[in-house]
């Protein structure tokens, strides 16, 4: 027995399959820090407006979620930071568009709403 128990309940090539088919420590605290991106209402919300307006500066993303923009614009860093959003300048504003990564996990997150109002 190992130190981490005995399997009791699966077959060891199983077990072994399914222990090698995880994800390795580094690739899994990337994974978990981009979905840490989204489990923020803040952030979600306006990567959700990204989601339905496209591509929108802070100015108009504060005015969606009714946040200030220094607040926008630090999560707006985050979501950038974590890979969900890319930014590029545009005279004085700067303007944010999800990237692909981050337009699949918002439309999961739209989903995920839509199911439970019904």
């Amino acid at each position: 027995m190992d130190e981490h128990g005995e399997l009791l309940h699966i077959d060891q090539p199983a077990a072994t399959r399914i222990r090698q088919a995880g994800l390795a420590t580094a690739d899994a605290e990337r994974v978990a820090g981009v979905l840490k991106g989204l489990a923020d209402p803040t952030r979600l919300n306006l990567a959700l407006a990204l989601r339905d307006g496209q591509e929108l500066c802070v100015c108009d993303l504060s005015w969606i979620a009714r946040r200030s923009q220094n607040l926008v614009s630090h999560h707006m860093k985050v979501l950038r930071t974590e890979g969900l959003v890319t930014a590029r300048k545009d005279g004085k504003m700067t303007m944010f568009k999800l990237t692909p990564t981050g337009h699949a996990l918002v439309t999961i997150a739209g989903h995920l709403a839509d199911r439970s109002h019904s």
